[in-house]
């Protein structure tokens, strides 16, 4: 079991985060589990678990940037989230690719609607 249980962002425009996340989360196997007043939302494997990715309207500027990273099961998968991403306009941060972190971290890299540092990562051997 993973010591985070979720993780939440503040976004600035909540309708094109959720447009994004809907799709840049999709080839990970995520989607969207619950939405909250038009205001929240809930992203999550489809398994009958609970969300553990949310985003939230916010009334003011967004400040500071994040990196989340999401588990991807194989590189094709950290390869499609970045098509996806950058598809639902996320702008390129790191092609998908081998990285210096150890032998088979595999990661691909977009920042957000609001410059968030996103990635999707696959730990295992091709």
């Amino acid at each position: 079991m993973s010591a985070l249980d979720h993780v939440g962002i503040a976004v600035a425009d909540y309708a094109r985060s959720k447009a994004f996340y809907e799709r840049a989360l999709a080839p990970l196997g995520m989607a969207l589990l619950m939405e909250f007043s038009e205001a929240a939302a809930g992203f999550g494997r489809e398994d009958g678990g609970r969300p553990s990715f949310f985003i939230e309207a916010h009334g003011e500027p967004v400040r500071g940037r994040l990196h989340i990273a999401f588990a991807a099961e194989t590189r094709a998968r950290v390869d499609a989230f970045h098509a996806a991403a950058l598809e639902a306009g996320g702008r390129d941060n790191g092609a998908p690719g081998l990285r210096w972190y150890h032998a088979d971290y595999y990661g691909g890299y977009v920042f957000d609607p609001d410059g968030n540092n996103v990635e999707a990562v696959c730990h295992l051997p091709a």
